[in-house]
């Protein structure tokens, strides 16, 4: 959801997604500290106050506006699904996705800039960890122990949540700063390797 609570619906979804995409494209071309409110109401053809009635500062609307580009990584999950369906399963569509979304110049730019604004801007950062990161890392969790409870990661396999979380986005986040990236075949070759070492893919 991209409003934050408390602040009312968007009343013309058109217009929510045009600030969005503003808001991204000039973070991306200009970084945090390039971007503007004022900017970003001029190229979405929009007034400030129209801005101000959906996120309260430019750090809370750029944070939405990252989850435009990436939201399509994990569109597979649900609680629903993670308690559901079978964890290879879900985890082969979450290797398509995410293959197809991550190869992209502009998603590789946007690492690049969230990176970079880590130190920076915190504030950026922890507005997108909380909204972004930990909901999905909550599912990763659950998917984890769906996949122990149905015997396709062995009980005995001494694998850490936090620790294998880490090890498939970091997966992800070292091959596409690469100099020469992957494209989306070798991506997805790539995942599968990782997720096979976790134990969410069959050997």
């Amino acid at each position: 959801m991209t409003t934050p609570a408390g602040r009312g619906r968007p009343r013309d979804g058109a217009t929510d997604l045009a600030i969005l995409r503003a808001g991204l494209e000039l973070f991306i071309e200009r970084g945090v500290e390039g971007t503007s409110i004022e900017q970003i109401a001029k190229k979405a053809g929009v007034g400030k106050p129209t801005i101000y009635r959906r996120w309260a500062n430019k750090e809370e609307l750029i944070a939405a506006a990252m989850e435009t580009l990436i939201v399509d990584e994990a569109g597979w999950a649900s609680q629903e699904a993670v308690d559901t369906e079978s964890p290879y399963a879900l985890v082969e569509a979450a290797i398509d996705r995410a293959a197809a979304a991550v190869t992209t110049v502009q998603y590789r730019a946007l690492v690049a800039r969230v990176f970079g604004s880590a130190v920076s801007h915190p504030q950026l950062m922890s507005t997108y960890w909380q909204r972004y990161i930990l909901p999905r890392r909550k599912l990763a969790a659950a998917l984890l122990a769906r996949a122990r409870e149905l015997g396709t990661v062995a009980d005995d396999v001494d694998v850490d949540v936090d620790v294998a979380i880490d090890m498939m986005v970091g997966a992800v986040t070292y091959r596409v700063l690469q100099p020469d990236p992957p494209d989306v075949d070798e991506m997805r070759r790539y995942l599968r390797a990782v997720y096979r070492q976790i134990g969410l893919l069959p050997p």
